[in-house]
């Protein structure tokens, strides 16, 4: 009797454990953010054309389209990973521009994000009603970057974007640093309903194309 109520207990102890640091898999659905502006004086024209932007993160388990949507246009930026390679949508001021990206460029595109390694804070901070902990890394350049995660939700699809595919949770709460912005993206909403294929396909007319590396080599002429 007494080697059942050990067993009885073992199994007790087990399921529960796993009842508490169960995380749910999210692998299909939209992720909403809201994206705040802080700048230093000088950059305020261009703080209040983004005030109001929203960034939109389509996923399935081998795709991804993200979409930062402002007063001043959309960017969108969707990648294969089964296929292995991508595109980015340029929609400002009426022009449209299309740049094509594989896996190499892909890689290129965000290698300052390449392999980071996250310290955790296991302190509790909720955010937007999600139970978060705070990551910090540091990119090769040597800037700090911070994310709050809820560990309780787990993206399959961890190619959509490589700053956090070493992230055990979801972003919840990021900033990043361009000039003297500071961009704060905040998760508002989550939806689970079905992505279909076509958010992913490719547009077949409309659009100026480019590679990859035509549209770098353009940077660098400052065109």
């Amino acid at each position: 009797m007494k080697i059942f109520f050990r067993i009885a207990l073992i199994v007790l102890i087990l399921t529960s454990g796993k009842h508490s640091f169960a995380q749910k898999v999210f692998s299909e659905g939209t992720l909403t953010y809201k994206i705040s502006i802080q700048s230093s004086k000088g950059e305020s024209a261009l703080s209040n054309n983004l005030s109001g932007a929203e960034l939109k993160v389509y996923l399935r388990p081998s795709a991804s389209r993200t979409e930062m949507i402002n007063s001043l246009g959309i960017e969108s930026t969707v990648y294969d990973s089964r296929q292995e390679k991508g595109y980015i949508l340029k929609e400002y001021s009426g022009q449209k521009l299309m740049i094509t990206a594989t896996k190499e460029n892909w890689k290129e595109k965000n290698r300052w994000n390449n392999n980071l390694r996250f310290s955790i804070d296991n302190s509790i901070v909720n955010i937007e009603g999600y139970q978060c902990k705070k990551a910090t890394a540091s990119t090769q350049d040597g800037r700090t970057f911070e994310i709050f995660f809820t560990p309780d939700i787990v993206p399959s699809n961890k190619d959509y974007n490589n700053s956090f595919d070493q992230l055990p949770g979801l972003p919840v709460q990021y900033s990043l640093t361009s000039g003297n912005l500071t961009i704060k993206h905040t998760l508002n909403k989550i939806s689970y309903d079905a992505v279909p294929m076509a958010k992913f396909d490719m547009p077949k007319a409309g659009y100026r194309i480019m590679t990859y590396e035509e549209n770098q080599q353009l940077k660098k002429e400052g065109k």
